[in-house]
């Protein structure tokens, strides 16, 4: 079957079984990109657990949900101790969560080292911390994946994105260099950098700025964030085993390299 922009990927196409009797940890999982994500590895067999400030949406389609701050490492450590006792040993770690300055946001010689500090730390050391704590297990099993969610921003340079590019593209030299170390041990590392994705973000833009997003997507359209999930998966499956250290841009030939 094929998807075109008139008729866009969606969670309820046919899914394979790739993730059965496995453990997934999806970290900002309640909405977006992450939610879908989290939906995609259950529909595929997996025990998936969540952890975002409000995980209710996904509560019902996931094995664990946990409301949580996943720039807080006390709280961090909690839920990993309750994921490894009540489902098992991780073999999936996708690191979504991360976010912009969002309303902060706004050209870099305006802006302010707190905002610097709060988006490196929301986009980049939480996916440090994550990784830092599942990796040593997954070494000692010889087997693993880790996702790290990066932007397309990080290699445009979006202006007024200068705080989160800086992040995102620390996300894919954090990548690159524990692939390296982790490869031997039979443990993939990949980052996925989406575009124009269309999360509840969007609801708060002007039609004429969406229409300018999607105008300067070669594609033609806006993805949805199944379009996402779809890409994570594969990169967590064994198909993908001999795939590591990579970033995958997946925003319609917006940076293409």
């Amino acid at each position: 079957m094929l998807w075109t922009a008139d008729e866009p990927f969606t969670e309820d196409a046919e899914m394979q079984q790739r993730f059965i009797d496995r453990v997934v940890v999806v970290t900002g999982g309640g909405l977006g990109i992450g939610a879908a994500s989290a939906r995609r590895f259950a529909d595929e067999g997996a025990r998936v657990a969540v952890m975002d400030l409000d995980a209710t949406e996904v509560a019902t389609r996931v094995a664990l949900a946990v409301n949580g701050d996943c720039t807080d490492a006390t709280q961090v450590n909690a839920f990993f101790d309750r994921v490894e006792a009540t489902l098992g040993p991780i073999d999936v770690l996708f690191n979504n969560v991360g976010q912009s300055a969002r309303e902060r946001g706004g050209p870099f010689l305006a802006s302010d080292e707190a905002t610097w500090r709060f988006v490196l730390e929301v986009s980049l050391l939480t996916a440090m911390r994550a990784s830092r704590r599942v990796a040593p297990d997954m070494r000692a099993r010889s087997r693993g994946r880790i996702i790290n969610m990066s932007s397309d921003a990080a290699l445009v340079g979006d202006v007024g994105l200068a705080d989160y590019a800086a992040a995102k593209m620390g996300v894919v030299g954090f990548t690159r260099s524990l692939a390296r170390e982790l490869a031997a041990q039979g443990v993939t590392v990949n980052a996925v950098c989406p575009g124009a994705i269309r999360t509840r973000a969007h609801d708060t833009l002007e039609p004429a700025v969406l229409e300018r997003i999607r105008a300067g997507t070669p594609a033609g359209f806006i993805a949805e964030p199944a379009d996402v999930a779809a890409l994570v998966a594969f990169l967590a499956s064994d198909e993908a085993r001999f795939i590591t250290g990579q970033t995958i841009l997946i925003d319609g030939g917006r940076w293409m390299t």
